[in-house]
């Protein structure tokens, strides 16, 4: 680490060329020396997507000006506020691509490394500051390369730049490990529930396992409550739809119902909550509760299973929802509404399922499931760490204060 940088701010225009792409005309469409191009739908936070690729016509001038280069930065112009600014260091050969005018093209000068630069611009998106310049409109938020141009670049010295860039790049290397580590376990965990209930989708199961309708071992259903929530933590917390993640119950981002809740509709131990009414992606999502909080309530969105315990494990009954082929099955009874499917508790407790007759049974395949998910939570943990890192070197970078000393 070092005391002093020696951070510079200096408008971007003055430390590379800035500029926007040709725009697309109905001559171009058709006229003669198409040639590719990227637009604002080819690039991402950081990387530049070539799957995708138009192509217009340019005449040789229209080529010279509008190529891109090795190290040259792309950002979004015209897009939503919050992705406004959006950018990636082109790392295609050179004169292999042209842009439009949906992108603003930076080209850095000799004093500015371009991983340096498009470190800085992601962080600036991040933190708003492509969107509290961008010009508004209805729907899209233009960044103008007026705009960009006059933004305050931190400059600092070349060898502090590299140190930087280097410091990053190992870190985002450590999070790739992580982000692997945490896929494989995944993985791992994904043949565990697929082998030890391998008798799900069978023509007939074991004389170990039983298959009976669902309402056979989950007697009742219980809607949640319909009042109208807040954000005041003097009521009681309501879990929602957004709470279910990953077949477990996330209690970070809460609304509280300001009035008395029944007492039959307060959470207890080992409540199974289905997530009933959800785009198709993430309607039959469940979790069990286990008081994670005093007290709590849930949402109408979400359906209580009440399981009997003296056959079924409120764990094993989570893991059957999740399992791939109960997923589609889910889906397949699931009525569309309006932007959203639902799936009715009556029409889902006709559904069969497949469960050891032992409880034993039952719990030793949730236990192999859940050393998995222990395994995750520790791996995701630390990528947190990582990343809060990176975010944290950025932005002492980005308010000129110490941050990596240069080799020289």
């Amino acid at each position: 680490m070092s005391a002093e940088t020696g951070v510079r701010w200096v408008p971007v225009g003055e430390l590379g060329e800035v500029r926007t792409g040709k725009q697309l005309s109905p001559a171009s469409r058709g006229g003669t020396g198409q040639f590719p191009y990227l637009r604002v739908a080819n690039v991402f936070d950081g990387r530049i997507d070539y799957s995708d690729v138009k192509t217009m016509s340019f005449s040789r001038v229209e080529r010279e000006t509008y190529s891109l280069i090795a190290g040259d930065i792309l950002l979004n112009e015209g897009q939503s506020l919050e992705l406004v600014g959006r950018s990636a260091l082109y790392d295609g050969s050179d004169g292999s691509y042209c842009f439009q005018n949906t992108l603003v093209r930076f080209r850095p000068g000799i004093h500015i490394l371009p991983k340096f630069a498009q470190i800085v611009f992601s962080r600036w998106l991040a933190t708003g500051v492509f969107a509290a310049v961008a010009k508004k409109t209805t729907s899209i938020a233009h960044l103008g390369s007026d705009r960009f141009s006059a933004l305050l670049f931190p400059v600092l010295p070349v060898a502090v730049q590299r140190a930087v860039v280097e410091t990053l790049d190992s870190l985002s290397l450590a999070e790739r490990s992580v982000e692997g580590a945490i896929a494989k376990v995944r993985s791992i965990r994904q043949g565990i529930l697929l082998a030890s209930m391998g008798q799900i989708g069978q023509p007939v199961v074991c004389e170990e396992w039983m298959r009976v309708p669902l309402k056979v071992v989950v007697p009742s259903t219980d809607y949640g409550i319909s009042e109208a929530l807040v954000s005041d933590p003097q009521g009681m917390p309501v879990l929602r739809m957004n709470n279910i993640r990953d077949g477990q119950l996330d209690t970070s981002e809460l609304r509280y119902c300001p009035t008395s809740v029944p007492d039959r509709l307060v959470l207890r131990h080992g409540d199974v909550l289905f997530n009933r009414t959800n785009s198709i992606e993430h309607v039959g999502k469940a979790a069990m509760w286990k008081n994670d909080l005093p007290k709590a309530t849930f949402a109408s969105y979400l359906v209580r299973l009440n399981p009997d315990l003296r056959q079924i494990t409120p764990e094993y009954l989570v893991e059957w929802l999740q399992h791939p082929i109960i997923r589609q099955r889910v889906k397949a009874i699931s009525t569309v509404a309006v932007q959203q499917v639902n799936v009715n508790p009556t029409r889902l407790r006709d559904l069969e399922i497949d469960l050891p007759i032992s409880l034993d049974e039952q719990r030793r395949i949730v236990s192999s499931l859940t050393a998995c998910d222990d395994r995750i939570r520790r791996e995701e943990e630390e990528l947190a760490k990582l990343r809060q890192l990176k975010i944290g070197l950025a932005d002492d970078l980005l308010a000129g204060r110490a941050v990596v000393a240069g080799r020289g």
